[in-house]
């Protein structure tokens, strides 16, 4: 790590983020950029604390901080300003900025925002607060952000495969756990206990609305294949209404199929893997269907090389699916199936591209892809697997570092 405190970024490398984003910005007609979220104000200045970071099209970035200053002096890589009052934010901005600014009436000043995370009530009075002359009319920025963090960097790819080893000795630390009558709970307990004394920072962050993660999702039989709003193939039973989804209190048993489909987060970037287990032995047809999983996942590796659209792999699947007699069972079932084969990694888990229909810009050296082939069977359970992958100038490259193939006890 260059000799860097664990987790932190180098500010060369936080410039060039800001660098490509001023590029992307300037495409879009844009003067400045508000970054309001946690996440993105990590990406952009190194540092998570409470405030915003304004960064015009030209000129240098500042982050105004509410709390904690002092934090945020130690590990931001961008100038640090503490921020007064909402009311006076734009007067502030517009004496940090004179050329962002200078000549511009009210409204004139456009600045992007991430209106696909902002809440309508902040919106609403930073828009409030940031009117008047001169004064700034908010756009969104979201698909500016996205795509700029689309592509990792080497430290970043780093990051992500730290997670993968964690994910990888927690994995083979909990197996022994994993007996007849166990609880899906003590399970999932087990792995997250091994994950955390290797330093995974106890959750995943997602960016769409209302989807939470704790760790993953396991689950057994068919507590796995009981659907919830989670948007995956797979739900899992969960401890109740207040968590409808992942490990409950089921206890395993044997000749069913274990999903165990757990992340880790290092330095807030996320490794996601998918392994199927049995104490005993699959029913034919689930053993046939795990096995056009990893057929599924070989001929999505192939694919995967930059030039290949997203959903082109997507398309592949689905017709490979269909071949073997199992679309009907393909990433979930019936009304409850969900339209993709995987997804973008790294601050977040759903991050783009997607493989789905509709994402067509070619992959490109950098990307870091979730792919995740399972099969539903309502009342039985859920097989597959999932691997995460970085694209390379030569195609793709395996980041999972757990051993596959069925896991058999």
């Amino acid at each position: 790590m260059n000799g860097l405190a664990f987790g932190t970024v180098a500010k060369d490398e936080i410039l060039e983020r800001i660098r490509r984003l001023q590029a992307r910005m300037a495409q879009a007609g844009v003067d400045a950029f508000l970054v309001t979220q946690h996440v993105d104000l990590y990406y952009f200045t190194g540092s998570m604390q409470a405030g915003y970071a304004f960064i015009p099209t030209v000129g240098d970035p500042v982050f105004y901080v509410r709390r904690s200053l002092e934090r945020a002096v130690k590990e931001s890589a961008v100038r640090i300003e503490p921020m007064g009052s909402l009311r006076g934010f734009r007067a502030q901005l517009a004496g940090g900025h004179p050329a962002v600014f200078a000549g511009k009436g009210a409204g004139q000043v456009v600045v992007a925002t991430e209106m696909d995370v902002l809440p309508a009530a902040t919106h609403a009075r930073l828009a409030d607060a940031l009117g008047g002359s001169p004064g700034c009319s908010l756009t969104d920025g979201s698909a500016l952000v996205r795509g700029v963090r689309t592509v990792k960097s080497a430290w970043e790819i780093g990051r992500i495969e730290a997670a993968a080893s964690v994910a990888a000795e927690a994995l083979e630390a909990a197996l022994p756990v994993l007996k007849e009558g166990v609880a899906e709970l003590e399970l999932m307990a087990r792995l997250e206990y091994e994950m955390r004394i290797r330093g995974y920072i106890g959750l995943m962050r997602t960016r769409s609305y209302n989807m939470e993660i704790v760790t993953g999702m396991l689950g057994s039989g068919e507590a796995a294949a009981v659907p919830s709003a989670f948007d995956g193939p797979a739900g899992g039973l969960g401890l109740g209404p207040a968590l409808p989804q992942s490990a409950s209190r089921r206890t395993v048993r044997r000749d069913e199929p274990i999903l165990i489909d757990i992340g880790c987060c290092i330095d807030g970037y996320v490794i996601d893997q998918t392994r199927t287990a049995v104490i005993g032995a699959l029913p034919q047809d689930l053993a046939a269907a795990y096995a056009e999983a990893e057929r599924i996942i070989r001929h999505a590796e192939r694919l995967m090389a930059p030039g290949t659209a997203p959903d082109a792999i997507y398309a592949a699947a689905l017709a490979d699916a269909d071949a073997a007699g199992l679309a009907d069972h393909f990433m979930g079932h019936g009304v409850n199936q969900v339209k993709f084969l995987g997804h973008g990694i790294g601050l977040e888990v759903d991050e783009w591209p997607v493989l789905a229909r509709g994402f067509g810009q070619p992959l490109e050296p950098g990307v870091v892809l979730a792919v995740e082939p399972k099969f539903t069977f309502p009342g039985r359970g859920v097989v597959g697997i999932e691997n995460s992958y970085l694209i390379t100038d030569g195609g793709c490259r395996q980041l999972s570092k757990s051993p596959e193939g069925l896991i058999v006890l």
